[in-house]
């Protein structure tokens, strides 16, 4: 049985408990789940990253569940380069409105970021992102502009993205993404920031067919401590578009190694 919003309610309000109580550490950790940062890792370090993104509830489909689990490895390669590799990312779905229920692997992935400017010291962060997915009948190719402020214990984080998609046995299938989020942070203390993020999705089927704009909107919590973090960020669609998900769950575990 899915959880109700009273049980995940309870759930972050528990999460929120845990890292107010916990001591404050030094600890690198993300703020958003939908919103990169412009900051990049220090070189030589290394963390592994446990993503688990759950969509539920259509309006086309009350039982459907889609599940996207990923497993990344990343390092600090210099100053303002940041490499990753994406081991593995894997999906389940069910529902009605699901041609093939059950477990699929999808794709491999390799994702650098280069930073240019520092949100803190310099006017605006700015940095470049580049993912490349190779799956079974499947190459993704994915650019990131990203911009970031810090004011104080404020963090602003906005990101553009464009992503092309072939599929198929001779990837005849093409199509393009096109997204923007927006998240805005604030540190509560050096273990716990809250705030807000909103994710805007539109497809552009065959690069010549525009879909419907989805908007996304919802909390984020993170949490730092001594060698891990976590961030979650429960997302209700705000526009009315029947195909796409209602509610949408993405968290974040990372672990330094």
């Amino acid at each position: 049985m899915l959880p109700s919003p009273r049980m995940f309610t309870g759930l972050l309000a528990s999460i929120l408990t845990l890292s107010l109580a916990t001591a404050p550490v030094d600890a690198d950790n993300r703020k958003f789940t939908y919103s990169y940062e412009t900051t990049t890792m220090a070189p030589g370090h290394r963390e592994h990253e446990h993503w688990v993104t759950w969509k539920t509830d259509k309006d086309t489909d009350g039982s459907f569940d889609r599940f996207d689990i990923r497993h990344e490895v990343e390092w600090g390669i210099t100053e303002n380069f940041q490499l990753a590799v994406y081991v593995s990312d894997w999906r389940y779905e069910d529902g009605k409105s699901v041609k093939n229920d059950g477990a699929t692997w999808q794709n491999v992935a390799v994702e650098a970021i280069y930073a240019l400017s520092d949100p803190t010291a310099d006017d605006l962060g700015t940095a470049l992102y580049g993912e490349v997915k190779l799956g079974d009948e499947k190459f993704v190719l994915e650019g990131k502009i990203l911009l970031q402020k810090n004011v104080g214990p404020w963090v602003f984080a906005y990101n553009g993205t464009v992503e092309a998609e072939w599929e198929g046995t001779h990837y005849e299938e093409d199509k393009g993404e096109f997204a923007n989020t927006l998240g805005v942070s604030y540190q509560v203390n050096p273990s716990l920031a809250v705030g807000v993020e909103l994710l805007h999705e539109n497809e552009y089927e065959d690069w010549n067919t525009w879909g419907d704009d989805v908007l996304y909107a919802g909390p984020v919590v993170s949490s730092a401590q001594d060698g891990w973090w976590f961030a979650i960020t429960p997302l209700i669609q705000v526009t009315d578009v029947e195909s796409a998900a209602n509610y949408e769950t993405r968290l974040i575990f990372g672990i330094d190694f």
